[in-house]
């Protein structure tokens, strides 16, 4: 892997994310100041802190920045909410471009709300509070995503898929945005479109895929096919890369062809949490600029083995993968 061909190249790269772009509300609380209510008697839990930053494709984008690629830019639904216009001003301080997305009022912004508890500074030690769509997406919002999608794919070298919707109904990505996508991607052969989808990857076609060990495996139960080489003959996809957290990734190429890319070993990781996100970020670039599928792997791995070592859905920049590489190299 060639470090700064890689790094140089991101400058020139322009990335689209599309999908499920989601508000993180990290919310800091204080279990000292957990008074019970006078009107239940349930103890309340006292938001005395917090941040907001941009979630699931949100996530993506943001480590999309960090590495210096030089547009990056997210299309997806919001709600016509405050959660919404919270998202907008999080995409906007971390420099990326919001104005494919758009507002609809019969759907609402997918916000997850996560406690931490400041005096033990434990992540997440009380339940999430999550704001989910359970209905299938508007008819006219989804003719809007799609015909946003198709006249913006021309000017991007990357299409990131963020299919995160962990429910029947209620997802950006829906059947005619996955037929859209199959569509580029005959007309583009060159373009890369990279999918990372918890619970549907076996209905994409024709793009690159990126489940972890458990979704693949899933996927090939649900598709009823033997093995990783299978689902990738079924989706057609160019490239099927499954990663195996600490393990590493397993390429499938487009001849069935496996190979084992090991990762970076990481003692004691701080958060895996968005760890999935941070690989994709930087495989699908690399991928873009190397068109080779294991040095794409190889930076992916680099890139995720720093934000492991981060509280939070953390970035690698530059100058820490230099850092991180030269560790690796030894």
């Amino acid at each position: 892997m060639n470090l700064e061909a890689i790094l140089s190249g991101f400058r020139a790269r322009r990335a689209l994310v599309v999908g499920d772009i989601c508000l993180d509300r990290w919310c800091r609380y204080d279990p000292a100041l957990a008074e019970r209510s006078r009107e239940t008697g349930i103890p309340r839990i006292a938001v005395v802190g917090g941040e907001l930053t941009p979630g699931a494709g949100g996530t993506v984008a943001n480590n999309l920045v960090a590495l210096g690629t030089g547009e990056v830019a997210v299309l997806g639904v919001l709600g016509d909410d405050g959660h919404g216009w919270e998202l907008r001003r999080a995409l906007t301080a971390r420099g990326i471009g919001h104005e494919l997305c758009f507002a609809h009022a019969d759907f609402a912004t997918f916000t997850y709300t996560k406690l931490l508890n400041v005096s033990t500074n434990q992540e997440e030690d009380q339940p999430r509070v999550d704001f989910v769509n359970t209905k299938p997406l508007p008819a006219d919002a989804e003719g809007q995503l799609v015909g946003r999608l198709e006249e913006a794919a021309p000017s991007f070298d990357v299409i990131l898929v963020s299919d995160q919707a962990e429910t029947g109904a209620g997802g950006v990505i829906t059947a005619a945005v996955r037929e859209a996508l199959g569509r580029i991607a005959a007309q583009e052969p060159e373009k890369v479109i990279w999918v990372d989808s918890r619970l549907r990857p076996e209905h994409f076609r024709g793009v690159i895929l990126k489940p972890n060990e458990d979704e693949a495996k899933a996927a090939c139960e649900r598709a009823g096919v033997d093995g990783f080489a299978a689902l990738r003959e079924l989706t057609g996809s160019r490239l099927l890369l499954v990663t195996h957290g600490a393990r590493g990734v397993m390429l499938v190429g487009a001849d069935g062809a496996e190979e084992w890319v090991a990762t970076v070993a990481v003692e004691k990781p701080v958060d895996i949490c968005g760890a999935g996100d941070s690989f994709s970020a930087g495989a699908a670039v690399a991928y873009s600029i190397t068109r080779e599928a294991a040095a794409a792997a190889q930076f992916g791995n680099l890139v995720a083995s720093i934000t492991i070592m981060k509280k939070g859905t953390g970035t690698a920049s530059p100058e820490e993968l230099r850092a991180a590489y030269a560790r690796w190299a030894k």
